[in-house]
Formats: C-alpha cells, sequence, structure tokens
C-alpha cells in the first residue's frame, strides 16, 4: 500500500468578482508562487455568488488561510464582504474599471467602517497585494521573510545597475536604447 503525500494547506487566497480581474490579480499569484506560498484561486462574487462567498468566508481559517486577497471592480463589495466574515486579514485589489477607471472601486475598498478594515493597495495593484500578503506571512515564517528579502534586495540591485547605465551612457542615450522610444 502506498501513502500518498498530502499537499499542504493554501495559506493565502486570491479570490476575485469575476474572471475578468484575474489579469490583475496575476501577479500576486506569481510572486506568491515564486515566493514558494501555497494558495487557493477563487472567484466568489459578492453579488452573483453571495451563499459561495459566506461559505468561504467562514471557512477560509479551518483551511489554513491566513491573508486573502480579494479584488474587485466597480461596486467593489467583495473585499469588505469577506473582512465582515472573518478576522483573518483581507488585501483589497481595486480593479480598474471602465466607467469610473478604478477610482470607484478604490473608494469601495477604502471607506470600510470602523473594525472591519481592509488593507487597500492601488488601482490594479496585485503585485503590491502579493508582496504585502507575503509580508504577513514572514512576520511568523522565517523563510517566507527571507524570501521577501531577497526580493526587496533584487530591486535595490535593479536600481543600482540602472543608475551606474544611466550615469554612464547619459539619458538621450539611454532612453533611445529603452524599449518604449
Amino acid at each position: 500500500m502506498t501513502s500518498a503525500k498530502a499537499e499542504p494547506l493554501p495559506l493565502v487566497a486570491v479570490i476575485m468578482g469575476s474572471d475578468s480581474d484575474l489579469a490583475t490579480l496575476k501577479p500576486a499569484i506569481d510572486v506568491l508562487e515564486n515566493f514558494g506560498i501555497n494558495l487557493e484561486v477563487r472567484i466568489l462574487s459578492a453579488h452573483r455568488t453571495p451563499l459561495e462567498m459566506i461559505q468561504f468566508g467562514q471557512e477560509a481559517k479551518s483551511k489554513g488561510i491566513k491573508v486573502i486577497i480579494a479584488g474587485a471592480g466597480g461596486a467593489a463589495h467583495l473585499p469588505g464582504m469577506i473582512a465582515s466574515l472573518t478576522s483573518i486579514p483581507v488585501i483589497g485589489v481595486p480593479i480598474q474599471s471602465k466607467a469610473l477607471n478604478g477610482v470607484d472601486s478604490m473608494h469601495s475598498i477604502l471607506q470600510m467602517p470602523g473594525g472591519i478594515p481592509v488593507a487597500t493597495v492601488a488601482i490594479g495593484g496585485g503585485l503590491n497585494a502579493g508582496l504585502l500578503a507575503a509580508q504577513i506571512l514572514g512576520t511568523a515564517n522565517q523563510y517566507i521573510y527571507q524570501k521577501v528579502s531577497a526580493y526587496r534586495e533584487s530591486l535595490h540591485d535593479q536600481v543600482i545597475t540602472k543608475d551606474k547605465k544611466l550615469v554612464d551612457l547619459g539619458a538621450k542615450s539611454y532612453l533611445s536604447q529603452m524599449p518604449q522610444y
């Protein structure tokens, strides 16, 4: 008889109100996967699947989830509704909308009533949501803390390299080598 290896529990849930939000949340998914963090990704609409959303929010802690990233556009109720169902930290990602360019989503997520906080990143800020989730986990997990620290060091090194190149080439030459020019 062989024993199957149990899959580790997800530490982060990335949820969205619609599959059209997935492109905005992909950077969060990518960075979390690159750090070796197990995650669960779901489509849960606060308006179209409220019972499933409620069930998810109520069961998240028992599933091992430590942080929830919730992307939503328009009325953007998903992050706040999930936050109302659990004491797990929720990071809201406003999705850029056609009507108001995501400002409506941002205001909806930012303006939570006292007692039910939702951390909010920039409009379209999937990457920062993933990094913030990893930083939260890193407060209790040295491995994740080291991954986040190494990532931030790589950002430092990239800027130092770019600065050296800019100084060596001069602004005009540097700009001519950039892809958009």
